[in-house]
């Protein structure tokens, strides 16, 4: 279990190094004002809550597709135990569901955005 434990960390460790590039728009001292979080061009409460709500749903989307993975392996590696082979069935259909729910939220945020511009 902890050899699987160190699989996963290692992948979201692999998934999240390419936002570093992103970083001069999250968490850094704007001058101008004097806060350490710069909302990049909408310097607003609304502009700060649709990028808390994007990045939720960024972690909650790289979370799901490391459960579609892990349930994944898990069927694959049942060999022939039908319990294990149960458990990574339900992994996937459960994670599967919650890339449908992450999509669909993603979609609303996204909608209600552009109605309230």
């Amino acid at each position: 279990m902890i050899k699987k434990l160190k699989y996963i960390c290692a992948l979201l460790v692999a998934l999240a190094i390419p936002s570093v590039a992103w970083a001069d728009n999250i968490i850094f001292e704007n001058p101008a004002t004097g806060f350490l979080i710069n909302l990049g061009d909408d310097n607003t409460f609304r502009g700060l809550i649709l990028k808390f709500i994007t990045l939720a749903l960024s972690i909650a989307g790289i979370l799901a597709i490391a459960f579609i993975i892990y349930g994944g392996l898990q069927y694959i590696t049942s060999a022939g135990n039908e319990e294990q082979a149960e458990s990574g069935k339900k992994t996937l259909l459960n994670a599967i569901i919650g890339v449908v729910i992450i999509v669909l939220s993603y979609a609303i945020v996204a909608i209600i955005e552009n109605a309230l511009n």
